[in-house]
């Protein structure tokens, strides 16, 4: 999973090796890096858990200060996800930059992603910076949630401010029918189609969206006949395709910070997040 490729962003890579920690505690991040891996047909489950390990290893060995989170798909096709966050482009550039210059990182970072790539049938990565106004009371710390919900909405080309008024509408409605409500929204800004946007809504257990299937009436009574044809009708205008995922925190796949650890050791610190076994022990033919 753990791929720290050369930028394409016209930076140069410069020689600091202060990487900023992801902001995987208790603040929302505002470049988040998401890579995804499609599985092979039966390679999921324990299997891809246990090629990611030697990931969480590579980390943990090396004490590296950047964290990361995984989830496993509930639906659709077979993936996982991988997010990583930071506190701005210098902050990834800067952990990339340190990372090459790590020989024993690379070097088990390397023997792990030519492990895993056998499981895999394809992957790719995407860069999402957050947008604060089209949010509704993130989540900052998701130590405690076990699954997320990812909606992606594709937004027609000059339709950005139509789109805006879209959310500001719709934000209002659930302030005002749904007032528990929270998403944060990220827009796609490398990696994928201009007017990309992400919403994430992260949730501790799959009853909150029972509820919030229920307590959809609610949102409708509160926008009114007239306002909900409106936004029916801006909605249509503006956005060319959507879609809704669900995802499960896989905590075996995951290299999460001490805070997160700490939060809950029975859950983020498995089996597989164990002490590394000493450095001879994985000595193999790297590929």
């Amino acid at each position: 999973m753990r791929k720290f490729s050369k930028f394409v962003l016209g930076l140069s890579l410069v020689g600091a090796c202060a990487c900023v920690s992801a902001a995987q505690d208790k603040s929302i991040p505002k470049v988040l890096e998401i890579q995804r891996e499609y599985l092979k047909p039966g390679r999921s489950g324990a299997v891809h858990q246990k090629a990611e390990s030697a990931f969480v290893s590579a980390m943990a060995r090396a004490k590296w200060p950047t964290h990361y989170f995984a989830m496993t798909s509930l639906s659709g096709k077979t993936r996982a996800l991988f997010l990583t966050s930071y506190d701005s482009f210098e902050a990834w550039e800067n952990d990339s930059a340190a990372a090459e210059k790590n020989a024993a990182l690379s070097a088990a970072l390397d023997r792990a992603n030519y492990n895993d790539g056998e499981l895999l049938e394809s992957a790719d990565q995407g860069i999402f910076v957050f947008r604060e106004e089209m949010s509704l009371r993130p989540r900052p710390d998701l130590s405690q949630m076990r699954f997320m919900e990812v909606r992606v909405f594709h937004v027609r080309p000059g339709k950005e401010k139509e789109w805006s008024e879209v959310v500001k509408m719709a934000k209002a409605g659930y302030e005002k029918g749904l007032p528990d409500s929270h998403w944060g929204m990220f827009e796609q800004v490398y990696g994928g189609d201009g007017g990309t946007y992400l919403l994430l809504s992260s949730h501790k257990s799959l009853s909150e969206i029972d509820k919030a299937f229920a307590s959809d009436k609610n949102f409708v009574a509160a926008m009114g006949e007239e306002g909900m044809k409106k936004l029916d009708e801006m909605f249509a205008s503006c956005v060319e395709s959507t879609s809704e995922q669900l995802f499960a925190f896989s905590p075996e796949m995951s290299y999460p910070s001490d805070d997160w650890i700490k939060s809950d050791p029975g859950y983020w610190k498995p089996k597989t997040m164990a002490a590394p076994k000493a450095a001879a022990a994985e000595k193999t033919d790297k590929p």
